[in-house]
């Protein structure tokens, strides 16, 4: 499968190791070696680890190599029904991360790879840019060129795709642990956290969400008792990456994922959502160049989700259309109450 935006480009630099892994937006080129059919046909419940050569340029564009193990993961984009490729698990084994390696301090490291297309990975990868700007509570991500060397096949495939900052990093970074206690009401979270991050999915026309299930969702504390605060991944199913393969959950009788459904729990005064409405308010310039600066994205959808953002704000500053999309969780039957089937086997 090659890229379905284009080569890579002039848009796509090679590393500067000055920088920690996620600590710049430029393009990181990687060639991963090995039996890359074996890999992918590997998707049944307990998949296993398969060594592999990972490879990438350094500071003085020679190569440098390192082996590691990769498996396949996921759920929905591990079915072979869904998606020609499923998510990748790299594991890097501590004896081969030199202090200056650029995969330092790493252990496990998600890697997203294209379902149908990698125009839809760039898309979620920007969701992630975009919620950094919400919060530094959140999980940063890597764009990646990635060359798929299958040494037995003796055949390449290229493609984008992106790195995901590993849930202990994350909380390192913020100086927090991971929570893993079952939270059986989102009321129950840390609430400034929880409504914008519930404001933010709505923002991008996510619903595949769930604090009492963790399904999308972790949570982070000071300690291991400390009031939790909610940090979401995986947007792929969102109305913003728009993927073909994304449908709402059925139970929330949506037409399509676009179509935008607040997911949060019920708060009758809407005066409640003004410290969000602000942050947002004062976000929009930056969350619209996310779009129109990047230079991998087609004039058709940089027009596409800056309409969506536009619709967004409309609703958000309008108070009448706020009581009537926010408050949805407080009607009989609204979101809140629904029970998504499903969530709880994730």
């Amino acid at each position: 499968m090659q890229s379905q935006t284009g080569s890579s480009s002039s848009a796509v630099q090679s590393v500067g190791l000055k920088k920690g892994l996620f600590e710049t937006d430029e393009v990181l080129h990687i060639k991963i070696s090995g039996n890359i059919r074996e890999v992918m046909n590997d998707r049944g419940e307990n998949p296993q680890y398969h060594p592999f050569t990972l490879s990438w340029s350094g500071a003085d564009s020679s190569e440098i190599s390192m082996p590691v193990r990769i498996k396949t993961r996921g759920h929905f984009r591990k079915d072979r029904a869904n998606c020609t490729y499923p998510p990748l698990l790299i594991n890097f084994a501590k004896k081969d991360l030199t202090p200056s390696s650029l995969f330092k301090g790493q252990d496990k490291l998600k890697l997203v790879v294209p379902c149908k297309s990698d125009e839809y990975v760039i898309r979620e990868w920007l969701v992630y840019k975009l919620y950094n700007l919400v919060t530094p509570n959140s999980f940063r991500a890597r764009l990646v060129w990635v060359v798929m060397n299958d040494t037995v096949k003796k055949k390449q495939t290229s493609f984008y795709c992106f790195l995901l900052e590993d849930e202990e990093e994350m909380a390192k970074r913020n100086d927090v642990v991971i929570i893993k206690r079952r939270m059986l009401n989102a009321q129950n979270t840390e609430r400034t956290a929880f409504l914008n991050m519930a404001v933010f999915e709505y923002m991008i026309g996510n619903t595949d969400w769930s604090v009492p299930y963790q399904h999308n969702i972790r949570l982070i504390a000071k300690d291991s008792t400390g009031l939790a605060t909610t940090v979401p991944y995986d947007f792929d199913h969102s109305g913003m990456v728009s993927a073909p393969y994304a449908n709402p959950p059925e139970q929330l009788e949506m037409s399509s994922v676009t179509e935008r459904r607040y997911r949060g729990y019920c708060i009758p005064d809407m005066n409640a959502f003004k410290p969000a409405i602000a942050l947002f308010n004062e976000l929009k310039k930056d969350f619209y160049s996310v779009y129109t600066n990047c230079s991998l994205l087609n004039a058709r959808y940089i027009k596409t989700a800056t309409r969506y953002l536009d619709e967004f704000y409309t609703t958000i500053n309008n108070p009448k259309a706020l009581v009537a999309e926010f408050g949805y969780p407080c009607k009989i039957g609204g979101s809140g109450n629904v029970i998504i089937k499903g969530l709880g086997k994730d």
